[in-house]
């Protein structure tokens, strides 16, 4: 009997000891669950949040002109914008490098271009409201009338992709370029977009 009572203190001691500790984990688990879902946000943590999307932004100094390819359409032949990004050092350096794009052809798509292989460009300037492209001879080389002035569109919309209402002037090894090609298509100088649609309709 004796034995039995003190089983049975020993038992339920051990219990005790059991709902102890159940007891001190799970307040310890509920205090911890509470503080979590309870603590407020420190204010500085919102703008901690937002510095990734702040960096992802397009620097000040970085822009992204349009090359411009040729495409068929049912009717007839449509310039087709596409984006370059770059980060500028200099002033003239967006427009360079969408030059060199646009000389270098197509990479991929149906996209294509009508300036023969091999056009170089010899030199680009920007001032107010114009731009100067001087192009190496190869820009004259090959092509009818509608290649023509295909290449000379692909021309003026790259190199006013940046401001949409510059004037464009095109020389060839330094000299303006009046008439373009065999068929001779006259160039009135200086392009703008709206000359070349109203003048030059693909």
């Amino acid at each position: 009997m004796k034995d039995q009572q003190g089983s049975n203190r020993i038992s339920s001691g051990a219990i005790a000891a059991v709902s102890a500790v159940v007891v001190a984990v799970g307040g310890g688990v509920a205090w911890f669950t509470s503080q979590s879902n309870n603590t407020p946000t420190p204010p500085n943590l919102s703008g901690r949040i937002e510095q990734p999307s702040q960096s992802t932004r397009q620097p000040a100094n970085e822009q992204t002109p349009n090359v411009y390819w040729l495409r068929s359409t049912d009717k007839n032949v449509a310039l087709v914008p596409q984006p370059v990004r770059v980060a500028s050092i200099r002033p003239n350096q967006p427009l360079e490098a969408a030059f060199q794009s646009l000389l270098a052809g197509p990479t991929e798509g149906t996209d294509s271009t009508t300036i023969p292989k091999g056009t170089k460009l010899l030199g680009l300037k920007t001032e107010n409201d114009e731009v100067h492209v001087n192009l190496s001879e190869d820009f004259t080389s090959g092509g009818g009338s509608t290649s023509m002035m295909g290449r000379v569109g692909q021309v003026v919309y790259t190199a006013t992709t940046l401001n949409p209402k510059a004037k464009v002037y095109i020389d060839v090894n330094g000299k303006p370029l009046d008439v373009l090609g065999g068929e001779g298509v006259e160039l009135q100088q200086p392009l703008t977009r709206e000359s070349f649609q109203k003048n030059y309709p693909l």
